[in-house]
């Protein structure tokens, strides 16, 4: 049932995906002849006006089939027919639905396990925190003369400091106390001083840090895109990637945790498929937007059609090759 739960949950995530093409390709009034969830044999399939909608056999996949996307056409509703600001909104719109649909799934989440307070939940026994007086339910209001408004600005206080002594205040009962305390350097290399924040439930909170924390998730994925880029990735690039395997097994084990891990896993592997999705890479939604963006640059005068094909093909290429190394990894992991 968890491999069941992932297949479906991995379908809708390119639902979303290919939701976002399609309703902004009829939306600029391109005829759209497929929109196909899965890949293969067809499962299901019916036709409403110029389009088809089908289920595919495969549930690793999915695409919108465009007039003129991919070949010269003189039809008016096809995708080469229109502005180039309208072939941009087109291909833009499903990363940035993946993006969208990942705040939204992380609403119900945060919701649940609650956001992060400035007021404190944890004190860790024998830490630094538990030595000079720190108790829980105090609020800390400022560090280092740094006003504090929320728990990232806690950490990253704590961080900047590079073992430093750092000077705490905090609001107790009625009054304040302010505390002089050195930051200890934990495994991972982050000053801390062994407390935990105590969880806040609201919806208007959950919403908010449901945009933050999918900003912050964007940029370390990009930071990681770069360091897979430099070669710098911690751990390896083998053991840091996870190809279709990988991904519904971490999706299985998080459907045997419950809903809630699973939803959140789902965010995640959303997000994911938006920000790679807007890399510059040929096949890619954003390597077409870099060619529209050199369309553009040249006044609107078009790239000729079959070097663009042969550019796209190099980069689907490219891809199946990156997905088979992948999977080979997903599979040597499994044994």
């Amino acid at each position: 049932m968890t491999i069941i739960a992932a297949l479906l949950l991995f379908s809708a995530i390119v639902f979303i995906h290919e939701l976002g093409h399609f309703l902004f390709a009829k939306k600029a009034g391109v005829r759209v002849h497929e929109f196909a969830i899965g890949m293969g044999p067809k499962v299901f399939s019916t036709t409403k006006g110029d389009t088809q909608y089908s289920v595919r056999l495969l549930p690793l996949g999915g695409y919108v089939s465009m007039e003129g996307e991919d070949e010269e056409s003189k039809d008016p509703k096809s995708f080469g027919a229109k502005s180039i600001l309208q072939r941009a909104s087109i291909l833009f719109a499903g990363p940035f639905f993946n993006i969208l649909f990942a705040i939204v799934l992380l609403i119900p989440v945060y919701m649940y396990i609650g956001t992060p307070s400035t007021t404190l939940g944890q004190i860790a026994p024998n830490s630094p925190a538990q030595k000079i007086g720190l108790q829980t339910d105090d609020k800390i209001i400022n560090i280092n003369g740094n006003e504090i408004k929320s728990w990232n600005d806690v950490t990253n206080n704590l961080r900047n400091s590079d073992g430093d002594k750092v000077n705490i205040k905090v609001q107790r009962d009625k009054g304040t106390k302010e505390f002089s305390v050195v930051p200890q350097k934990n495994e991972q290399g982050n000053y801390i001083i062994g407390i935990g924040y105590k969880a806040e439930k609201n919806i208007f909170k959950s919403i908010a840090y449901a945009f933050t924390s999918t900003v912050d998730m964007t940029k370390q994925m990009v930071m990681f895109i770069g360091q897979l880029v430099t070669g710098t990735i911690p751990g390896g690039f083998g053991n840091s990637v996870a190809g279709p395997i990988g991904v519904v097994g971490i999706v299985s084990n998080a459907a045997k945790m419950g809903i809630i891990n699973l939803v959140y896993i789902a965010s995640i592997i959303s997000l994911n498929l938006g920000v790679f999705n807007l890399l510059p890479i040929p096949a890619l939604d954003g390597g077409r937007l870099v060619l529209l963006g050199l369309e553009a640059i040249r006044g609107g005068k078009k790239l000729d059609q079959n070097k663009e094909a042969m550019i796209h093909m190099a980069g689907f290429a490219l891809l199946m090759g990156f997905m088979v190394f992948v999977t080979y990894k997903d599979i040597l992991r499994l044994f």
